[in-house]
């Protein structure tokens, strides 16, 4: 597999699959994807061209996962402590407000331990840190801990 920046746009990724057919994503700055495969390496004629949202690029990374993993889960340990991606979705009552308001720590026993913006990774944030819609948070806690914070992050 190959990549090449797209100044303005991303990062285009192109792979040549065993049976010579070309395959590119391209990785867009906004968090979309669009994802081509074209007839034959040279990669003259598209025979497909999808735009997905982050979202649909997620669920797309689950279907060619194996059952057994989770994308979203990233690490699991023997004390019952897991850390996970939640989205905040752009709907959510939190898009503009502060992290501190949510009480995530409080209610969930979960923390916020990072927040994923575009391109840019915020680690620690504090209680006066302004939540987007788009942000990927990266939680630690019990799984129940965890399914509650997703539960108040996705509030509408």
């Amino acid at each position: 597999m190959s990549s090449t920046p797209l100044p303005g746009i991303g990062v285009r990724y192109d792979l040549t699959t065993r049976e010579h057919r070309h395959v590119s994503v391209i990785a867009h700055r906004d968090g979309a994807r669009t994802v081509n495969a074209y007839r034959d390496a040279d990669a003259e004629e598209s025979a497909l061209s999808l735009r997905l949202t982050g979202a649909e690029t997620a669920a797309l990374i689950d279907a060619l996962m194996p059952a057994h993993h989770s994308p979203n889960l990233l690490y699991t340990t023997e004390l019952g402590l897991i850390a996970d991606r939640i989205a905040l979705p752009v709907t959510s009552h939190w898009n503009g407000r502060l992290l501190g308001d949510t009480r995530m720590r409080t209610e969930t026993g979960a923390s916020i331990v990072a927040v994923l913006r575009r391109a840019e990774a915020i680690p620690s944030p504090t209680p006066h840190f302004r939540l987007a819609g788009g942000d990927t948070l990266i939680v630690i806690g019990t799984r129940e801990g965890v399914d509650a914070a997703a539960t108040i992050l996705g509030r509408e």
